[in-house]
């Protein structure tokens, strides 16, 4: 039994898992930015905005295990005046501080949740590993990227392990944005025009990462590591709108146009990043993780 503290463990995957850390009869206690419906059993504490003047004192208060889930994530029609520093106060100076904190409070183990756009946006032929050269691209990647050696600076100079999790687009109840997106257009029956993309996307269940992050935390053989983590089953997106509409008992409405035009179509409606994300391969290589024992439960969920 070990007692954890999450970080934005309201949010999609923090109340996933909180309640699986919970199943394994460990003390959790969520650090929330205002007071939110935790999984009952799961302590709360409010620490507010998160950055370098986050006040963590009552939160790390005899805490073994760091999961820092909490983040500034992708915002859509951003005003800040630079959206890198934005990101960074959040992403970067608050993870530092709260690294510092965790370590002079004697936490021994510190999980951050990264993203997979550290490595890049696409991948072509050969899918990314842990060994790749980063290549961060938006103001997100780019402060997950430095926030990343900001947590192997404080492991190599307090003793304070890290292990360090690259997940693609998580998916499962309660999923939002784009994945969201299509489940409701699958619903309502409206075609979507995928059928002439071949792509293979990696994409990784709820269940499967809150698992994954439970074994992280409980083996030492993740102590110190880089994952780059996937449900191991790549899907394309026209295979994608397929599988949902089997699950909502619908006929498969995917049209096939020309990924040219719907290049064409995103420019024109400003939707780049999204078409790009729909058209273009993302493959994982999650391999590393799986030789591991502590992986040996994750599974398919597509």
């Amino acid at each position: 039994m070990k007692k954890i503290l999450v970080t934005g463990p309201d949010g999609f995957v923090g109340t996933e898992v909180c309640g699986a850390l919970l199943e394994r009869t460990h003390i959790v206690r969520g650090a929330q930015w205002e007071a939110n419906v935790l999984p009952e059993g799961c302590e709360s504490v409010v620490v507010g905005d998160i950055n370098a003047g986050t006040n963590w004192e009552s939160a790390l208060k005899d805490v073994d295990t760091v999961v820092h889930l909490a983040a500034r994530v992708h915002v859509m029609n951003d005003t800040s005046d630079d959206p890198v520093v934005a990101f960074r106060e959040v992403n970067v100076e608050g993870t530092r501080y709260l690294a510092e904190c965790a370590a002079a409070a004697g936490v021994q183990h510190f999980i951050f949740i990264s993203s997979i756009k550290v490595n890049g946006e696409s991948t072509t032929g050969k899918p990314f590993t842990e060994g790749d050269v980063s290549n961060p691209e938006d103001p997100y990647a780019i402060s997950k990227w430095e926030a990343e050696q900001v947590l192997r600076e404080i492991e190599a100079t307090t003793g304070m392990a890290v292990t360090i999790l690259r997940p693609p687009l998580v998916y499962g109840p309660g999923v939002k944005a784009n994945f969201l997106k299509m489940i409701q257009f699958v619903a309502k029956g409206i075609p979507l025009p995928f059928g002439s993309i071949s792509n293979k996307r990696s994409l990784l269940g709820l269940g499967n990462f809150a698992d994954l992050i439970c074994h992280c935390l409980e083996e030492e053989a993740a102590k110190g590591e880089t994952f780059l983590v996937s449900d191991g089953c790549d899907i394309s997106t026209a295979d994608l709108v397929r599988k949902i509409s089997v699950a909502f008992e619908k006929k498969s409405r995917v049209v096939s146009v020309s990924p040219g035009l719907l290049r064409l179509l995103g420019c024109i409606s400003g939707k780049q990043a999204m078409i790009k994300r729909l058209t273009e391969s993302l493959v994982i290589d999650s391999s590393k993780v799986r030789r591991a024992a502590f992986a040996a439960l994750t599974k398919c969920e597509v």
